[in-house]
């Protein structure tokens, strides 16, 4: 009789279990497509946003609304070449970061007091 009894009750467990399962992979199926879904949507959204993002379509909306933006068209000076740029030097300032930080450790921020407004 305990036999029968623990015979039945695992086969109700083996039963619950199983189709505990499928409803879990019922689950997991539907956020796949739901994934899939999603992926096609924002796949389409990037294609319109590279569409719309094209100097020909972004153009005529600007020279119709160029009064109100204060848009100005882009000059050569506006540009600077290679030879303009700083140099990045050699090594860093050692003796600077080790004033910084001190001076961090002691309880003082040097930009506290560049930023701090004056009254």
């Amino acid at each position: 009789i305990v036999l029968a009894i623990t015979a039945v009750l695992a086969l109700v467990g083996v039963y619950g279990l199983k189709y505990s399962v499928e409803g879990t992979a019922a689950t997991k199926k539907e956020l796949e497509r739901t994934i899939e879904r999603q992926t096609a949507d924002l796949s389409l959204l990037k294609a319109d946003w590279s569409y719309l993002n094209q100097p020909a379509q972004i153009g005529p909306i600007v020279l119709r609304h160029l009064d109100a933006l204060g848009l100005q068209p882009i000059k050569q000076v506006q540009f600077a070449t290679i030879a303009a740029l700083p140099m990045r030097p050699a090594a860093p300032d050692t003796n600077a970061l080790n004033a910084l930080f001190q001076s961090l450790e002691s309880g003082v921020d040097p930009a506290g007091k560049t930023l701090a407004p004056e009254h």
